[in-house]
């Protein structure tokens, strides 16, 4: 959830944001991703024209509006804007009109005047409202960035998740989220992990407690997000349990829609597992490039028997 004050915190430096009017309203929650500009609706057409959603002024809007009558302007704006729009921002530091801080006033919305120009505040809310409306999941597991892709480490309380992936961050890997990863959709097609604030570059080991990877091994070490490309389950090691050595059945997760390259790696002692994921990474790396060698293999093999067989 998003409240207007953090929407406000969040531009306050990097767009010149000022509040005009609706101080009071600022722990409203944002409820609707995306913004409208009014331009079309000030003419008097209204079809399809949202009135939850963030409104952005700029200098077309702001020079149509000045052009009206008083009473031409007053009854435009406030049928573009009912108490339901939940703030308004204008752009280029231009002076808002006496009529619309008076609406917004009336209205209890909270206005924002920019400095910056009308497409760079559009680009800059439009990202940030679509990151912030993302679909979203908290998934339990320790999320790494090896070799450039995410790995989420899952698997069972105390199998060595959070010990493999210090391993991981000695090699020079970078932690992201430990215990709890929050994975969100981006863009309908490809999923982010992060990790909460309060635990942010924060690990537990049991036996020592929590450590601050960003202190002990530097900020190289750490990551605030990474995308989910690899999720590897640790599991023990069971002899009666068969496990994939040849590697010609792809299997994936699904989080939010979205499915996920899958390994199951069985951990038992002398095992690396460290070694075993770096391994995954790689191998899934060549995937990528058009090399599966358990494919190539296979074909090979089809080869080689098919010629015996001729022969």
């Amino acid at each position: 959830m998003l409240s207007i004050g953090e929407f406000f915190k969040e531009f306050e430096e990097s767009l010149s944001l000022e509040i005009i009017a609706g101080e009071g309203n600022l722990d409203e929650i944002l409820e609707y991703e995306g913004i409208v500009r009014p331009g079309l609706a000030l003419t008097g057409f209204l079809e399809d024209y949202s009135i939850h959603r963030t409104v952005v002024f700029g200098k077309v809007e702001h020079e149509y509006l000045k052009s009206m009558d008083d009473e031409t302007r007053v009854d435009r704006l406030s049928k573009v804007l009912p108490s339901t729009v939940p703030l308004i921002v204008i752009t280029r530091g231009m002076t808002p009109l006496k009529e619309l801080v008076d609406i917004c006033k009336k209205n209890k919305i909270p206005l924002f005047v920019s400095q910056k120009e009308t497409l760079y505040v559009l680009q800059k809310i439009t990202y940030f409202l679509g990151r912030a409306f993302s679909p979203s999941e908290s998934v339990s597991g320790t999320l790494v960035e090896a070799f450039g892709k995410g790995v989420l480490i899952q698997g069972d309380s105390s199998v060595g998740k959070s010990e493999t992936a210090l391993g991981l961050i000695v090699r020079r890997h970078r932690l992201v989220a430990d215990d709890v990863v929050i994975i969100k959709k981006r863009e309908g097609s490809y999923l982010e992990g992060e990790g909460a604030k309060i635990s942010r570059h924060l690990m537990e080991i049991r036996g020592i407690g929590i450590i601050n990877v960003a202190h002990l091994y530097g900020a190289v070490c750490v990551s605030e997000k990474a995308n989910v490309d690899v999720v590897v389950k640790l599991e023990a090691w069971d002899d009666d349990q068969y496990y994939d050595r040849v590697g010609l059945e792809e299997k994936h997760k699904e989080f939010l829609g979205v499915n996920v390259p899958y390994y199951v790696v069985p951990v038992k002692p002398g095992r690396d597992t460290v070694l075993m994921i770096e391994t995954i990474v790689l191998n899934h790396r060549l995937k990528k490039m058009g090399v599966n060698s358990a494919r190539e293999f296979n074909r090979k093999l089809l080869d080689t028997i098919a010629k015996k067989q001729e022969a």
